[in-house]
């Protein structure tokens, strides 16, 4: 079974846990633990017997090195090829047809002509308690991918109107667990989100199964626009650009699924959440609370007549005093405070600062970049200190920069510094000077970790101050 992972999303409703550079699928939310993104991938990974090619990912360029270094930390050695960069975000059914594209094409390049490839399509972002059942149910609902385009609809635990609904109909002949379906509702009303919990109707969760053959049939027939931008152009002169260009931004669900009279839904009770507002990532954590129902996440807290309140706040102490049902969520460089009843407007933070053209939005003041990490200690408008990061053998782009001069100063480790084509090396204790308009290079020989102060001085410290010549990972 080959795995399309749907990894482009921002997760601005976790804010300011999660941001557009650095978005909810990686975030360690426990140390130690794998992100919702390496957990996708290894479920992924056992549907395809540990055949790592069987897997495609597609996401964004600004996530594709998140990607490659979280895999890395996995110990998986991925092919490039299987990451799948839109130019654009136009929504999931461009994203799953782009995906298809390539599984298509894998198969034709080498020698293969069967379209009738099984292909599941998994959300990156979605906690699955029960991995086992969560297996198991994909797998018993692969004979009905022969004839359907399969959705996986969540067992509600109790009513919720931040989600679509879907009634099940009549049983797929010979597929225990499968249903075709009769309807689907938009979001309800609470009203109607009881009368649907009742009446025995499933979440809609975004999760598909189903044959390439029977998908691209359903596409060239319900959005033919979204078939040409694809399918129209040979393997050797279809440009993702230019169907980027030209396609729509559409769900599969308003695209495909809805229109079909050939889509069915399989029931999923595997301890699934979306981790869609805090108020869920409450319930998600709701096994850390502690006697009145508060919740740590990272941190520590000293309640005082406090209630039912969630906290994530690092290394920090947090104190409430006569508090209920807070989220307190604590960073580097943001602190939010919200009533988890107002939890979905965390949203709106994110756009008013995206108005602003605030760097907030989309930027942690830890940065992961493919050679390694950054950090911002301090800054103002006119200098900048960081402290870099390097892994073994990584190197960071020959650049230079316009409008700023920078000092690097050796912690840890052994820097190779590359000025206008002369190479040196640092050890701990020693720095070197980098002029604005001077071509330079910094480079970790070692095999440990390379740690640097990185002080910044100049009329413009932004991150697009860059003007790159030579990059391990093509970037420009």
């Amino acid at each position: 079974m080959k795995s399309i992972i749907l990894s482009g999303g921002s997760g601005t409703r976790l804010w300011p846990l999660s941001r557009e550079y650095y978005p909810k699928q990686y975030v360690h939310f426990i140390p130690g633990e794998y992100s919702l993104f390496q957990k996708t991938f290894d479920r992924c990974l056992r549907l395809a017997d540990g055949n790592v090619s069987d897997i495609f990912i597609v996401s964004n360029d600004h996530q594709k090195f998140l990607i490659m270094g979280q895999l890395e930390e996995l110990g998986i050695d991925f092919p490039s090829e299987n990451i799948l960069i839109e130019p654009a975000p136009k929504n999931t059914l461009p994203a799953i047809t782009f995906g298809i594209r390539e599984i298509l094409g894998k198969i034709r390049r080498s020698g293969g002509a069967d379209q009738d490839e099984t292909v599941a399509v998994f959300p990156s972002d979605h906690v699955i308690a029960k991995e086992d059942t969560f297996l198991e149910t994909i797998s018993n609902a692969a004979p009905a991918a022969a004839g359907h385009l399969v959705t996986f609809g969540i067992v509600p635990g109790k009513p919720h109107t931040g989600y679509g609904y879907i009634s099940p109909g009549l049983p797929v002949e010979d597929c225990a667990g499968v249903f075709n379906v009769r309807a689907f509702h938009e979001k309800p009303s609470l009203e109607n989100a009881v009368k649907f919990l009742s009446s025995g109707y499933l979440w809609n969760g975004g999760i598909f199964l189903f044959n390439a053959s029977v998908f691209v049939e359903e596409l060239k027939e319900y959005a033919p626009e979204v078939y040409d931008a694809f399918f129209s152009a040979s393997d050797d002169k279809f440009s993702p650009e230019e169907a980027y260009e030209t396609v729509p931004n559409i769900s599969i669900d308003y695209g495909v699924i809805e229109k079909s009279e050939k889509v069915a839904v399989a029931g999923l009770d595997a301890g699934w959440n979306d981790l869609g507002s805090f108020d869920s990532f409450y319930d998600e954590f709701g096994n850390l609370a502690d006697a009145d129902k508060n919740v740590v996440v990272g941190g520590e807290l000293m309640p005082i007549d406090s209630k039912g309140n969630l906290v994530c706040a690092r290394d920090k102490l947090v104190s409430l005093i006569g508090v209920s049902d807070l989220i307190v969520v604590d960073t580097d460089d943001s602190l939010l405070i919200a009533t988890r009843e107002n939890s979905q407007n965390v949203k709106n933070v994110v756009k008013k600062l995206k108005e602003q053209n605030n760097p907030k939005a989309e930027f942690h003041t830890h940065v992961y970049r493919p050679w390694g990490s950054y950090r911002i200690l301090n800054e103002a408008d006119t200098y900048k200190i960081k402290e870099l990061i390097v892994l073994p053998g990584k190197k960071l782009s020959s650049q230079l920069h316009h409008h700023r001069s920078e000092h690097w100063a050796v912690v840890m480790g052994t820097a190779r510094v590359t000025l206008n084509g002369k190479v040196s090396d640092l050890a701990r204790g020693e720095s070197t000077y980098i002029p604005k308009e001077t071509v330079h290079r910094l480079e970790n020989p070692g095999p440990g970790i390379l740690k640097i102060i990185e002080s910044q001085i100049g009329d413009y410290c932004g991150e697009d101050d860059i003007v790159r010549f030579d990059d391990d990972w093509g970037r420009k």
